[in-house]
């Protein structure tokens, strides 16, 4: 069975995007992160999406400026299987991308049975809380961005039970983000 993993960066308020979606907060950019960015990016995972955030990440990956700017994440996330729900969506035209329109849960169930090295979310916050509340997430990498916004959109929002985690590593970058991952305690 593949592991789901969800890799967000949110704010030290809780928020993963502002109200209007907005996510530039996140770009604290230096060698360090870079390095660290680039690592994770040779991962072999697949990629799942909420519509939004893949047509953000679809507008973006594939462009000139995000390959100069950083080609091994670029290559990595244009070459990466990727699969986006949404019910709007007629097609998906971002390279290597598979659209699905069923029940969430039960498309992840089926995804996380096929043989692979993995799924990992970005972003894509209600599907998060979705999956979070099916308890189909097998671990939470959340950086913690130093920045306060005041309100904005919380992955978890729609969560009805509370979810209890276990800490499993974290680590600190120059720059102040802070690394936590957390697995559900189960």
């Amino acid at each position: 069975m593949q592991n789901l993993i969800v890799f967000n960066n949110v704010t030290l308020d809780g928020y993963f995007a502002d109200v209007n979606g907005d996510m530039s907060w996140a770009h604290r950019q230096d060698a360090e992160w870079q390095a660290f960015i680039a690592e994770n990016a040779k991962g072999d995972s697949r990629m799942l999406f909420g519509r939004k955030t893949y047509e953000l990440m679809a507008s973006f990956w594939p462009t000139p400026q995000a390959i100069q700017a950083l080609p091994t994440v670029a290559q990595r996330m244009n070459s990466a299987p990727k699969v986006v729900f949404s019910r709007i969506l007629d097609k998906a035209s971002w390279n290597n991308t598979t659209l699905m329109k069923g029940d969430l849960a039960a498309e992840v169930r089926n995804l996380k049975n096929e043989p692979g090295p993995g799924i990992v979310i970005f972003g894509s916050g209600s599907i998060v809380s979705q999956l979070t509340q099916e308890g189909l997430i097998d671990e939470f990498q959340i950086v913690v961005i130093p920045v306060v916004l005041g309100k904005g959109k919380s992955m978890f929002d729609g969560i009805k039970e509370k979810v209890n985690l276990k800490l499993m590593k974290t680590r600190i970058f120059g720059n102040g983000n802070v690394l936590l991952c957390y697995e559900p305690v189960k």
